[in-house]
């Protein structure tokens, strides 16, 4: 079947990075949302009185919102079919609201944050598809543009966090309204596109048994078996080490995030994806097994700044290599998809690696986080190799 699309002469370059600058506008803004509760966790435990267990709640259960959104929007192929800005919008808006909500319904927490991240699923997976649609030959650098957005906009609750609780959360909701309106009045998909496919809920079958699809997606597994966990209890982690403090966790997880995306991106245009990917992810295995000896010589500080810059330099190739390997009528339900899967897999090793730091300590409990990425990088050894 032949598939109507422009050709790249076509593409308005100063357009593509108009529009470009407008999507990282609005992943900076509404991803602040994501971890808005996390950042204020100690005032809720204090004011509400939560466990232990509640606590880690509030933040798995963003991670599971996501990842059933993003199963249902792969299953309805809502990507592909609903016009993008418009999903971003109303997605964007619906995560605002839920969080706005949050510091006066403290007995509907755990489900508000599950209708953050179901709303979520709205906004990153069809922002990846609208950049891929706007740059066909240099994905790499563009998509990691939206990453490091992304990155910012997780932080930005931490450098909120001086604010009291509920200014946090009600700052964070009106930045994902700003992004919502941003997506409605200028966001617009680029003309290297495909027009709205049929409902097909059988691609899924299609994306596991193509074998080049199957690698990227298990990279990307090994990928966000690190990632989450590592963002979610750095400061926790922090804290139990006698580590770094202060601004430590933005410098981390936002600038030095921000700066990953970037070269990860620059890199694996000239490179391939596949290279980019694997040595990110072999740094990034290596920096948590460092971390064990490092924290208890003082070197713990340089270690978790390249750390941050390669735990998430590859995230973006692995939405690079999907988009070049996928059925293009059917983009925006794999990159669903697989960022579903990922998301629920994170769920599961935030909810882990505290159980873990019980049992021995934070010290020896990070470095549980190598086996993800080491897994993955075998993973993109085999896509390179094909």
């Amino acid at each position: 079947m032949i598939i109507p699309r422009l050709a790249p002469a076509q593409l308005n370059p100063t357009t593509g990075t108009r529009q470009l600058v407008l999507l990282a506008a609005v992943q900076v803004c509404a991803m602040s949302v994501w971890f808005s509760a996390s950042a204020v966790v100690p005032a809720l435990r204090a004011e509400w009185g939560l466990s232990r267990e509640h606590s880690i709640l509030l933040t798995v259960t963003v991670q599971a919102g996501f990842a059933a959104g993003a199963v249902v929007s792969a299953a309805l192929n809502l990507a592909d079919r609903v016009p993008p800005h418009r999903l971003i919008a109303g997605s964007a808006l619906l995560a605002a609201v839920a969080t706005a909500a949050l510091p006066w319904c403290p007995h509907a927490a755990a489900p508000l944050r599950f209708l953050t991240g179901f709303a979520l699923a709205g906004v990153y997976p069809v922002g990846m598809k609208v950049v891929v649609s706007w740059f066909p030959h240099r994905r790499g650098f563009a998509l990691g543009v939206l990453l490091g957005a992304l990155t910012l906009g997780s932080a930005l609750p931490s450098l909120l966090n001086p604010l009291p609780w509920r200014a946090v959360l009600v700052s964070s909701a009106l930045l994902a309204t700003l992004g919502a309106g941003i997506a409605a009045a200028f966001v617009r998909p680029g003309p290297d596109r495909t027009p709205s496919p049929p409902w097909q809920p059988r691609y899924l079958l299609t994306m596991a048994a193509d074998r080049r699809q199957r690698l990227v997606c298990l990279g990307y597994f090994g990928h966000m078996w690190e990632l989450y966990a590592l963002w979610a209890w750095l400061p926790a982690y922090l804290t139990a080490t006698g580590g770094p403090g202060g601004l430590t966790p933005f410098v981390v997880i936002g600038l030095c995030g921000a700066a990953g995306c970037l070269l990860g991106g620059a890199l694996s245009d000239r490179r391939g994806r596949a290279v980019v990917a694997m040595a990110a992810l072999l740094v990034s295995g290596g920096c948590a097994l460092l971390s064990y000896p490092a924290s208890g010589a003082g070197l713990l500080l340089p270690v978790l700044l390249v750390w941050g810059v390669a735990v998430i330099a590859d995230s973006g190739q692995f939405s690079a290599a999907l988009a070049e390997t996928a059925d293009p009528r059917y983009l925006g339900t794999a990159l669903t998809a697989m960022t579903a899967l990922g998301f629920l897999l994170s769920a599961a090793t935030i909810q882990l690696l505290p159980l873990v730091a019980d049992a021995v300590g934070w010290r020896a409990a990070v470095p549980v986080l190598a086996a993800g990425p080491l897994l993955g990088a075998v993973a993109m050894h085999r896509l390179r190799r094909r």
